[in-house]
């Protein structure tokens, strides 16, 4: 039977069920192989077990709870809360786990009020006191944001276990609480959702000491564990640290390395070491998903490496050779950050689906190219297609008009951002459009456009104003925009060289900045991550 309904040949499997012994006498032969179907998982599966769950004619509490089961734990939520409500007015009683997977679809939805119905249900019937519901409920109240009413449930809880412990820890590791989190630690097994809600921010001090504790625990080497304290280093920027738990790893995972990939990321930090975790990734000869495959060339783009992009490009034909939108989305992004406009436009126009950010992407990629009016004719050509440009579009468009110099073009893009698409210009935008016009000299146009922002400017807008007085020569402004870049940005050593230069003009003595930096990528000696088998 499980062999045909693997197959799909569920006619068949019927056929051997159709004089059902007494110890399957309490299923009728469509739920024998409903639950079959649903184990399978499967997406086809699910369309076999909803088209046999319509046909059975003696459906009870068991097969509507499979069949809400089956729906959860293929992610649709609102189908599987449908079978349960269904199921409540054919006047059939749900036991604990269809309530249990009733308010699990409701967290998942976030449908607070219906899940509110189920509690009273529960509350009126014999399942109020079962542990496996009082979870449920405590998870459901905490995912929906009502973690006072989820720890009350909580303390009324005459008995616990690790579920409902993980359900109220998780609660407070999402809604941020990590202080109340930290203080409910029951058992190394929850150390992993209390590292989550400590990832990131000021958490760097309770991170340490939680590791200290796992290490007393004797649980140094606990493989998720490792993984969760690298992820927490990594985003409370101790990359470092999280590099050293890697090393440690007996066996290391890709899941892992992404995390600490991911840090070195965040830090700007392209060194060596990341190109070895991304050559150490290929060699773990695990399938790579889409998520990591644009991770890694994210890390390339940002380096821009275009050898270890291209290599890596040729690792998604291996591993997900059907490019989705992200991916594609991904390669352009590479491409054009590389200076490869030419191979970020062949990819874009393979794109079967392009959706906003794919568009985005390689106007922001012409444009950086200093290709302004390519970037402007992509973005007409976006707007022919029905697709509507958000606030990132018209930032790409105007750092396009910016680098080459259109200036009627950026203003252009700039009205009709406002006007056409009511979308707010942010301190952005604002930079963008005062280093246009102050490029062209249009000085007084740029001070004015500054003084009429509904935002107070930033460092970046006086040092564009700055920078062109310097070389338009206009003092009294230039004066003006370096007082307040003092107050602002003191420690930057360009503003002091572009003010120099200006007094310069005036005979005074002139400054020098801090010595900049280059990378150099040899293209003598190549990182190779493919290698010939």
């Amino acid at each position: 039977m499980q062999v045909l309904c693997k197959r799909g040949q569920f006619q068949e499997a019927l056929r051997l069920l159709s004089k059902p012994t007494q110890s399957n006498s309490y299923y009728s032969p469509y739920m024998n192989i409903l639950q079959i179907c649903i184990d399978e998982r499967a997406e086809s599966r699910m369309v076999s077990a909803r088209n046999m769950f319509v046909k059975m004619r003696d459906r009870n509490v068991v097969s509507c709870t499979v069949m809400i089961s089956g729906y959860l734990k293929g992610g649709c939520y609102e189908d599987g809360l449908m079978v349960f409500l269904g199921m409540r007015q054919a006047a059939f009683r749900a036991n604990q786990f269809g309530y249990g997977s009733a308010l699990r679809a409701c967290t998942g939805l976030r449908c607070f009020e219906v899940g509110k119905q189920i509690q009273e249900c529960i509350a009126k019937g014999r399942f109020a006191e079962n542990l496996f519901v009082q979870s449920a409920l405590v998870d459901f109240h905490s995912n929906c944001g009502k973690i006072e009413d989820a720890l009350c449930l909580f303390e009324e809880m005459s008995v616990r276990d690790l579920v409902s412990w993980n359900a109220m820890i998780g609660g407070y590791a999402v809604q941020g609480f990590a202080d109340d989190s930290l203080r409910m630690i029951p058992d190394c097994f929850s150390l992993g959702s209390v590292l989550r809600a400590l990832a990131g921010g000021s958490g760097l001090m309770k991170v340490s000491q939680i590791h200290g504790f796992i290490t007393q625990l004797g649980f140094g080497s606990h493989k998720s564990l490792s993984g969760s304290l690298i992820n927490a280093y990594a985003k409370c920027g101790r990359v470092e640290r999280a590099h050293k738990i890697y090393r440690s790893m007996i066996k290391k995972d890709v899941i892992s390395c992404m995390a600490l990939i991911n840090g070195y990321a965040r830090e700007g930090n392209y060194s060596s070491d990341v190109l070895d975790l991304l050559k150490e990734i290929t060699l773990m000869c695990v399938a790579l998903d889409g998520v990591i495959l644009c991770s890694m060339l994210n890390v390339c783009a940002n380096v821009a490496s275009l050898i270890l992009g291209r290599q890596i490009h040729a690792l998604t034909f291996k591993h997900q050779p059907c490019h989705d939108v992200a991916m594609g989305n991904t390669l352009v992004d590479m491409y054009a950050k590389c200076g490869e406009i030419e191979d970020a436009n062949h990819a874009f126009d393979e794109m079967e689906e392009k959706n906003v950010i794919s568009w985005t992407s390689i106007i922001s990629g012409y444009g950086r190219n200093g290709l302004g009016h390519k970037a402007i004719a992509l973005y007409k050509m976006m707007e022919y297609e029905g697709l509507q440009p958000n606030d990132i579009t018209f930032l790409s468009l105007l750092f396009a008009c910016s680098h080459a110099g259109l200036t009627v073009e950026g203003w252009e893009c700039f009205n009709t951002m406002l006007r056409k698409y009511n979308i707010l210009p942010r301190s952005e935008h604002f930079t963008c459009m005062v280093d246009l016009y102050a490029c062209a000299g249009l000085l007084d146009e740029a001070y004015k456009l500054m003084c009429s922002m509904n935002i107070k400017p930033n460092s970046a807008v006086w040092g564009a104003i700055l920078g062109a007085c310097s070389v338009h020569g206009n003092s009294s402004l230039g004066k003006v925009a370096a007082m307040h870049l003092s107050y602002m940005d003191p420690r930057n050593s360009v503003n002091y060289v572009v003010l120099g230069s200006l007094y310069a003009a005036s005979e005074r003595r002139s400054l020098k900045k801090e010595p900049a930096q280059s990378l150099l990528v040899s293209t003598s000696s190549k990182t190779v991550l493919l290698h010939a088998t």
